[in-house]
């Protein structure tokens, strides 16, 4: 029995291994059958293009709110939420939050690896480089009331952002701006200078407070802090616990995924 067993699990194990990655679609109308391959647990709609009826359209998804759709293949970040698993480029999220500093991971994100300490500096000057906002910024934030929701101010001005530098916008400087890599990293670093700059200013202009510019000499996080809380201190330096609580934050919400926002940004920008 135990021999009759043995064999019957080998016959198996191949009969598993010889299993194509293939979905079998018999189109009733016609009596045709397809084959779509399946790649990482998923087809690819264009494959549907090839079913149809002679003469009709051809054959479409319909899948309202993105319930059971993946329209793009992420190398960045993997997340399984129901297995508390949050994976950045391959590297645990807990051991980035417990060695690592925001614009570490912000450079691991980007560019696909960890950065050297000349790369890691070198990231740390170009995020705080680009920190300081043009005036009519300024001008900008303090058009709104003082009990504007801070979310449709930083929006408003995030987009007002793009009017300040035409050699980014692609109406201006042609499609092959998408593909230009130098432009994308400006982009990207000039985005992470200004944020916490622009987040900070918003939080006190709500609450009546007199802006307070970057500070290059300190980290993303650190300075941010600073901006919110500074007021007369000449040396004012954040408690570092606070920073390092802060900095952890901002690792673990670094990469969103595919969620809504994402996907959002991603029509809007290949439109």
């Amino acid at each position: 029995m135990q021999r009759i067993n043995a064999i019957q699990n080998h016959v198996d194990n191949k009969a598993s291994v010889a299993a194509k990655e293939t979905l079998t679609i018999v189109d009733n109308r016609t009596g045709k059958s397809y084959e779509v391959p399946i790649k990482d647990h998923t087809i690819n709609a264009s494959d549907l293009k090839d079913i149809k009826v002679p003469g009709g359209p051809i054959l479409r998804s319909f899948d309202p709110g993105y319930m059971n759709t993946s329209c793009c293949v992420s190398r960045i970040s993997f997340i399984d939420g129901d297995k508390g698993i949050l994976r950045y480029r391959g590297i645990p999220i807990e051991q980035l939050a417990e060695h690592s500093c925001f614009e570490e991971v912000a450079f691991l994100l980007l560019y696909g690896e960890l950065p050297s300490t000349k790369q890691l500096q070198g990231m740390k000057q170009a995020m705080m480089s680009n920190a300081h906002v043009h005036e009519d910024i300024v001008r900008i934030i303090k058009c709104f009331r003082h009990d504007a929701h801070p979310m449709g101010m930083f929006c408003a001005v995030m987009a007002s952002l793009g009017t300040l530098h035409p050699e980014g916008n692609p109406v201006m400087q042609g499609q092959g701006l998408y593909k230009n890599t130098s432009a994308r990293n400006m982009h990207a670093l000039r985005i992470l200078g200004l944020a916490p700059t622009i987040a900070a200013m918003i939080q006190r202009h709500r609450a009546g407070q007199p802006f307070t510019g970057p500070n290059e000499s300190m980290g993303w996080t650190e300075n941010f802090l600073c901006m919110l809380d500074k007021f007369t201190e000449p040396n004012y330096k954040p408690h570092p616990k606070l920073v390092r609580a802060l900095d952890i934050l901002f690792i673990l919400h670094a990469e969103h995924e595919l969620n809504c926002s994402t996907a959002a940004t991603r029509h809007l920008a290949s439109s």
